[in-house]
């Protein structure tokens, strides 16, 4: 982790999250600080990596990493203040706890979290073109994947652990056939219709 050859203006933290669109589970939020001269080679969006790189980098990001700090955001907070401000919110706690405070945060996507404890800039696509924030992409989705993976051993009919709760055929006729679970989120598509029928 960093040491005090790091001067704190020129920390960058890339930001990014996993799991906005699944039926199920929290979406996490990930903020990175990279080590300028140990930058983890391979480094992409983290969808277009196969599981096995991400699972790789993710051990490489964490220990070679400046910082890292991740913060999640469950489905009771998502249906009760949508999936976008609880998306914004995960990436504001995750900057916030960061060991180091970085003299400005890298974001994924078009908004910027309100309350970061530095300047924020958004950036679409960020997550294919600025290393920081493909790492956080990489370390927010591995964590989410690896929660999802145990939640399926508690929940095993939804078969959390190849979908990662996702609306699949096949999640969607787990939840027609066994109803949802507390980890299901209310506010979403067929879910949504359900608590209103």
């Amino acid at each position: 982790m960093a040491n005090e050859r790091w001067n704190p203006a020129e920390l960058v933290a890339g930001v990014d999250e996993a799991g906005r669109g699944p039926l199920a589970g929290p979406v996490a939020a990930a903020a990175v600080i990279l080590d300028p001269e140990r930058i983890p080679a391979g480094l992409d969006d983290s969808k277009a990596l196969s599981a096995a790189v991400r699972e790789t980098l993710f051990e490489t990001i964490m220990r070679e990493a400046v910082a890292v700090s991740i913060a999640m955001a469950g489905p009771a907070t998502i249906d009760r203040i949508n999936i976008r401000a609880a998306t914004l919110d995960a990436m504001r706690r995750a900057v916030q706890g960061l060991a180091h405070r970085p003299a400005r945060a890298e974001i994924d996507g078009k908004d910027v979290p309100p309350g970061l404890p530095c300047p924020g800039r958004a950036i679409v696509d960020g997550d294919a073109l600025v290393a920081a924030i493909s790492a956080a992409s990489i370390v927010a989705k591995v964590t989410r994947d690896r929660l999802m993976t145990r939640l399926a051993a508690e929940f095993p009919v939804y078969g959390f652990e190849r979908h990662m709760g996702y609306g699949t055929a096949e999640h969607r006729a787990a939840i027609t056939a066994h109803g949802p679970c507390v980890h299901h989120r209310f506010s979403f598509g067929l879910l949504k219709t359900m608590r209103a029928g």
